[in-house]
């Protein structure tokens, strides 16, 4: 156990076996950043005092020029001495509930595609509370790093965290996840994360786009905004990516919410679809939002969760039509 202290004289414990970043959420602390995996950079600190082991020496989220001035990332940072770091804290980014590591039994599994799985846990009693669109880490048997995935329940008290995930053929954590968590089975968790929650005091219509994995957080946002009375008022259009017929998931899930087709909608969009097999729209999943919103960018709220290039399709659009930055909501993943 060490103490971090920040130059503004806040201070703080971190375990030895913590990341600056996470116990500083867990203090309570408004840090910033997004993906927790190193990629972003959002979470820069500068290393003031003291000595840190970096899980990921090579992460992509820093420059050598950030190197030269001591600064490091706070989610990938962990104290090996007593620290001083310099940060500039978000009030925004104060965690309602404080991320904490707990253990979850794996209750039952359902597959959504060929290669979508909904895989529903338990919370041991004590486990924090959650937002819509927020995240969790996974910490699974044999592999070294933890997995990043979203939430697509929501909170309703009973402990139970569900997630959508993809199984990826060469990516180490969702092959373990299918294939060695099985029913029945307890792993850690750690959360909840995530800063692309919710705002249940928008005055705005919501935009929710996704594509992939993507879904589980568009799924969460949906069934939280159905359910939250501040937003009654409010209309809700999903739009959601896929390849083929086969890779479309989602709309079962929303036809079961109330006021599917009259404030919530559906726009599914498919990238390749032969001739003849698909009546529905094509072509990119943001070309179709463009399409839709038209010129009216600023009356909506965005969220947006999925592949990279989507992701970056989609922020580059609304950084083009000049969307208010606080109307606008993702959390980084790569």
């Amino acid at each position: 156990m060490h103490t971090v202290k920040l130059v503004d004289g806040a201070q703080y414990v971190c375990a030895d076996d913590d990341t600056l970043l996470r116990s500083g959420l867990r203090a309570g602390l408004g840090f910033p950043y997004e993906c927790n995996a190193g990629s972003c950079g959002t979470c820069k600190v500068e290393l003031v005092e003291g000595q840190v082991h970096s899980l990921r020496p090579d992460a992509p989220g820093l420059s050598d020029r950030d190197r030269a001035k001591n600064r490091i990332l706070a989610c990938q940072a962990r104290p090996a001495t007593d620290c001083a770091i310099k940060v500039r804290l978000r009030p925004e980014n104060v965690p309602l509930h404080k991320p904490a590591r707990f253990r979850a039994r794996l209750e039952r599994v359902r597959d959504l595609t060929h290669d979508m799985r909904e895989f529903t846990f338990k919370a041991a009693a004590g486990a924090p509370g959650f937002l819509p669109g927020q995240y969790a880490l996974f910490y699974l048997p044999g592999v070294a790093a933890a997995r990043t995935y979203s939430m697509s329940n929501v909170d309703e008290g009973r402990g139970e965290w569900q997630f959508v995930v993809r199984r990826v053929a060469t990516g180490v954590g969702t092959v373990t996840l299918f294939d060695k968590v099985a029913v029945g089975a307890e792993i850690t968790l750690d959360g909840p994360f995530g800063l692309a929650f919710l705002r249940a005091d928008s005055p705005r219509d919501l935009i929710l786009v996704g594509g992939g994995s993507g879904l589980a957080p568009v799924l969460s946002l949906a069934r939280g905004a159905v359910a939250e009375p501040a937003l009654a008022e409010r209309d809700i259009h999903v739009f959601y990516g896929a390849r083929t017929a086969n890779d479309l998931a989602g709309e079962a899930e929303l036809r079961a919410l109330p006021g599917f087709g009259k404030r919530l909608f559906f726009h599914p969009v498919l990238s390749e679809a032969p001739p003849g097999t698909w009546s529905g729209a094509t072509g990119f999943v943001h070309e179709q939002v463009r399409a839709f919103v038209g010129e009216r960018w600023p009356q909506f709220e965005y969220y947006f969760a999925g592949p990279p290039p989507m992701a970056q399709a989609v922020q580059q659009m609304l950084i083009e039509k000049r969307v208010p930055f606080p109307q606008v909501h993702f959390d980084s993943f790569y």
